[in-house]
Parts: C-alpha cells; sequence; structure tokens
C-alpha cells in the first residue's frame, strides 16, 4: 500500500507467529513445525490487501524478531504497517497447532499470548482518530477477551459517535481466552449490538446464547443494519433491515465534513432503528469444497464478503464472494491463502443457480480459471 491515501479498511487485533507441524500427529509427537503468520484481523486485512483494496492493519507487537517477521510479512501483503506499535517490554505472540482437522477432536492448539504485546492495546494506545478515515472499521471477539484494556479498546471503537467509519465485528468466540470472571456472552452480545454489519456463525451462537437457527438469532441481534449467520459447509444466511439498506461505505472526499449518521442513507442510522429484525433475508449455499485445514476460513469469508461490499455488489453477490475466500483458506494447510484473481471469482459469482449448486472446488483452483467440477 503506498502513499497516504484513507484506507477502505482498518483491521484491529493481535497477530502472532503461528507454527505449523511438517506432519501430523499430536503436538508431543510431532519433531519440527514450519513459521506463519495467524490472527483474524491481519488474516482480514492480509486478503483484502491481496484482493486489491487498501488496508491498515493496526496492532501492537514486540520489539522483537517474532515481531519484526509479523510486520514485515503483513506489510508484504500490501498492507499500511505504519501504525503497528513496539512495546520494548512485552513479546509477539506464539502459537502452535496440529495438521489435524478440527472436526475430527484431535486438533491441538497452544497458545503464548498471556501478556503479550496485543494485550496492552487500548484506548490510550489505538485513539479513536487514527481509524476514523476509514470507510470500514473491522473488529472481532478476540480482541475484547485479551485484557481490560483491550475491552475498554472494544467498546471505545464501538462506541456511537458522528461519522464513525461503518463498523464491521466478527464475533470469532474463543472460549479458552475468555478469564478472570468476564463473560463472553454478555460481552459479545453488547459489542455485535453496538456494530454495523456483524459476522456470527450459527454454532457460536448456541454456545454462546442458546440460539443457533439464524431467525433466533436475528431476533436476538436486531440492531446490525446486517447479520451474517455462517452456516458452514451448509451456506450462510444475510439479514438486512431492509433490503438494499446497506449501500457502498462512500470514500470521503478530503476536507469534506463527516457524514451525518442521523441521515436516512447513512448505516449507522439503520443499525440504531431498533424495533422487529424483519427486513430482507438472503441465503446461499456454499459450494462443495475438498478441505486441506479449516483454520482461517471466517477470515477470509469476512474478506471476500467485505471486499465485495466495498465494490457495491448486490447482496447474494457478497455472499458468494464471501464463500469463495473462504474456500480458498480451505484448501491450503495455512491460514492464509493466496485468493482467486477477482475476474475468476467474478465469473464463479455470476453462475447460475443450478452451476453454483454443482461447483467443487479443491487444492489449487484459485490459480485456475477452467475449476469448476460437478460430483
Amino acid at each position: 500500500m503506498s502513499g497516504h491515501a484513507p484506507p477502505d479498511v482498518v483491521c484491529v487485533g493481535e497477530s502472532m507467529v503461528t507454527f505449523l507441524p511438517v506432519r501430523p500427529g499430536r503436538l508431543a509427537d510431532v519433531p519440527a513445525f514450519t513459521r506463519a503468520i495467524g490472527g483474524a484481523e491481519s488474516n482480514v486485512a492480509c486478503a483484502l490487501a491481496a484482493a486489491g483494496h487498501r488496508v491498515k492493519w493496526v496492532g501492537r507487537v514486540g520489539r522483537d524478531g517474532f515481531g519484526d517477521h509479523l510486520v514485515e510479512t503483513i506489510g508484504a501483503y500490501g498492507v499500511d504497517v505504519r501504525a503497528v506499535d513496539r512495546d520494548p517490554d512485552r513479546p509477539t505472540g506464539v502459537y502452535f497447532r496440529t495438521a489435524d482437522d478440527r472436526a475430527t477432536g484431535a486438533h491441538e492448539v497452544a497458545y503464548y499470548r498471556a501478556g503479550s504485546a496485543a494485550s496492552a492495546m487500548s484506548p490510550a494506545t489505538v485513539p479513536y482518530d487514527s481509524v476514523a478515515d476509514a470507510r470500514i472499521l473491522h473488529l472481532t471477539g478476540i480482541t475484547a477477551a485479551l485484557s481490560a484494556d483491550c475491552l475498554a479498546l472494544m467498546r471505545d471503537l464501538t462506541a456511537p459517535r458522528p461519522g464513525r467509519p461503518l463498523v464491521s465485528f466478527d464475533v470469532n468466540h474463543r472460549p479458552g481466552l475468555w478469564r478472570d470472571g468476564v463473560g463472553a456472552a454478555g460481552v459479545l452480545l453488547e459489542l455485535a449490538r453496538r456494530a454495523d454489519l456483524v459476522f456470527v456463525g450459527a454454532d457460536e451462537a448456541e454456545a454462546l446464547w442458546g440460539v443457533g437457527e439464524p431467525d433466533t438469532i436475528r431476533a436476538m441481534l436486531r440492531e446490525p443494519a446486517v447479520l451474517v449467520v455462517k452456516r458452514g459447509g451448509e451456506g450462510a444466511v444475510v439479514f438486512e433491515r431492509r433490503a438494499g439498506s446497506f449501500p457502498t461505505p462512500p470514500r470521503p472526499e478530503p476536507g469534506a465534513p463527516p457524514p451525518d449518521p442521523r441521515a436516512s442513507n447513512s448505516p449507522h442510522a439503520l443499525a440504531a432503528v431498533g424495533g422487529p429484525p424483519g427486513g430482507a433475508e438472503t441465503s446461499v449455499p456454499a459450494p462443495r469444497v475438498d478441505v486441506v485445514a479449516p483454520v482461517g476460513a471466517g477470515d477470509a469469508f469476512a474478506a471476500g464478503f467485505l471486499s465485495a461490499t466495498l465494490r457495491g455488489l448486490d447482496t447474494r453477490t457478497r455472499l458468494r464472494h464471501g464463500h469463495l475466500m473462504a474456500a480458498a483458506a480451505l484448501t491450503v494447510p495455512a491460514d492464509l491463502a493466496t485468493p482467486p484473481r477477482r475476474a475468476h471469482a467474478d465469473r464463479l459469482a455470476a453462475l447460475d443457480e443450478a452451476a453454483w449448486g454443482t461447483l467443487h472446488l479443491g487444492p489449487g483452483w484459485t490459480g485456475d480459471d477452467q475449476e469448476v467440477r460437478t460430483p
């Protein structure tokens, strides 16, 4: 990302160095690991930058070699990393994981992030002005779980205020991160209700709030202008306040006053309407995918949906681009994948219902414009 033009998207959160095993097996048995990067918000940032958008990642890493690696690697994707803080006292977070699919129950993840540099993020270290020029501000529930200061930051960034960027929030519930008596269910519901666009998995909603059907999730989360409920291999459902009510976030002209959030066409006004959920509902099935590893698929889905939102595409097409970006992540072993070329993704997203229903994607599909298989 070059120059000083305002970003399309600012992503705020922790990124970590990831160690991937050289072969399947228990962590106790794996002899060696390869190094990669991981972190929900930086995953979204890298995927969006690779898809051609202006993106800034705001985070905090240690003044150590792992921090150098993260900043350099994320920057190499084209992400603006100038706002990343370097902490001289706290380390960069790292984690190790097995190569096994989570669905087998054998998946292991070992996090070493307690007391990390990112856990010191707060409203003082990430002032609102540092993210206010974005069209979209993307956050996740992971940050809220890292520390009391991080939770205060999340509450500050999601607070209603004039001219606020469109706030995108991925619930991203990680049960192992919630400690010290802080209830994940209440906090994540609070933050989701303050956002304009919310991503949540049906399984997450069931675990957090005891509701797993899309309609019941929408009844609980009626405040966001747009709610995306992900249903794994079954697909995803979008609920909108009303059809076509969620416009492309405008890019403000230099020197122009901030938009009035009370205006009838403001997504922020729509998010605050309240009342019964109602509105429009759009459902799109997921294509069949030969899964290599499931890690990072949710972040990729969010990136695909946000990319299509920035381009002003219709709701069904936004969902399809989310599924395609997720399929790119599902067919590689690491958290991050090379997204399909835009023309390739656009052609697949434009398939008729019958062709979309028989789409079958396997490893390497993002580099092959002809990769459309039927069962």
